[in-house]
């Protein structure tokens, strides 16, 4: 089959595009370039973070030990704004080249045939359109900075003790109303906009799910020829630990500061993994029903044919009888009759969602991994040292 060859695929993109991506280009920001990622999340960086410092500093609210929480040590800000936010940056060009070539890889494979290619880069056409609209960004820009206009939020797991958000009159800091008003809505936006664009792919894999793909059930992959999808959502590995960067630090101001215990804040450490890999499987159950035709239909293709070369193996082999004229399987000899009976076996074992181990494994780590420094902190020395003998026993 001949390879089909796509110039819209080739131009593909789910980041490049929308008003904030125009902006950032006419700014000179725009781009995949590791330079102007950088820059991108420098830029976070000075207007979401650093007048938080400035304005601490200003206040006396950045250290010391005049208030019990200060700037520099709440873990949950800083961590937010200093590693979490960047990452939801300088994801973006590798995430989106995987998508790139996700959406190419359904040409290069013979997924999508000549006759279907208009159908296909119709697809890709409205993705495009949907990406490029103004509504949506608009919609959550606004959803983004709604609950800081309508709900002042002066603390952050700190209840009962003074912090940097406020003033000691109980008014609230000048850092406290950047944080309300640009830090935290600059912070929703970012994850947000990372929530439509996979609403965009998951469109994306519906629509083209629904194109008469050449899906075979015998394929090694278990998927039927798309298990290449699975590689697109392990390249969120960075989003997921961004996630959980955030949560382990906000557990991390609960435990120094509150005095909570670790094992009262396991439920919300270990539920985030869960939901984390849980959405970015998602995406991929939109091809299950088509998944699922085809392997019904296999089997009972398949099935019929193992049936078929089973009685001609019969017949040829036990009963010493030669089977009268031509098979389509050839001669109903042992080999042929494993190779039929591999392929049968094949279908079988298809799942109807093409994500493989290594994928889960992989967004499980990313969740999990930045939880470990607030495991180590809260666990006292000595039960860490019986802990790691007892595995080495």
């Amino acid at each position: 089959m001949a390879q089909v060859r796509s110039s819209i695929a080739d131009n593909f993109s789910i980041t490049r595009g929308g008003p904030l991506h125009l902006l950032a280009a006419r700014l000179g920001l725009a781009g995949d370039e590791r330079r102007l990622v950088l820059r991108r999340a420098l830029v976070v960086i000075l207007i979401a973070w650093l007048p938080l410092l400035l304005l601490s500093l200003a206040h006396g609210l950045a250290w010391g030990r005049q208030i019990k929480i200060p700037f520099i040590r709440d873990f949950a800000i800083n961590v937010r704004l200093l590693i979490a936010a960047p990452i939801l940056i300088l994801a973006e060009s590798r995430i989106d080249r995987r998508w790139h070539t996700l959406v190419v890889e359904f040409l290069k494979s013979g997924l999508v045939g000549e006759k279907e290619l208009p159908s296909f880069e119709a697809v890709i056409e409205r993705t495009s359109r949907w990406r490029d609209g103004v509504l949506p960004e608009v919609f959550l820009a606004l959803v983004a900075f709604f609950p800081s206009v309508f709900i002042v939020k002066t603390e952050l797991l700190m209840s009962g003790f003074s912090n940097w958000h406020t003033l000691g009159t109980g008014g609230v800091s000048a850092a406290g109303w950047w944080f309300n008003l640009v830090s935290t809505p600059i912070f929703r936006f970012l994850l947000l906009r990372w929530i439509l664009r996979m609403f965009l792919w998951t469109s994306f894999l519906w629509s083209v799910s629904r194109i008469k793909l050449f899906l075979v059930a015998t394929h090694t992959d278990l998927a039927a020829g798309l298990g290449f999808l699975s590689e697109g959502q392990k390249a969120f590995s960075p989003i997921v630990f961004a996630g959980g960067a955030v949560i382990a630090a906000q557990v991390g101001n609960a435990i120094a500061y509150q005095g909570q215990s670790l094992s009262s804040l396991k439920f919300p450490m270990i539920a985030y993994g869960v939901l984390a890999v849980i959405f970015l499987v998602a995406p991929l159950l939109v091809v299950a029903p088509v998944l699922l035709q085809v392997k019904r239909r296999a089997l009972l293709e398949y099935g019929a044919q193992v049936t078929i070369h089973n009685q001609l193996f019969d017949q040829k082999w036990v009963q010493q009888k030669e089977p009268a004229g031509e098979t389509l399987l050839g001669n109903p000899d042992a080999s042929s009759l494993a190779d039929l009976g591999s392929s049968f076996t094949v279908v079988r074992q298809m799942g109807l969602v093409p994500i493989d181990k290594p994928t889960l494994i992989a967004l499980a780590i990313s969740a999990a991994l930045p939880m470990l420094p607030v495991v180590l902190y809260a666990t006292p020395t000595d039960e860490l040292i019986r802990a790691i003998l007892k595995m080495l026993g």
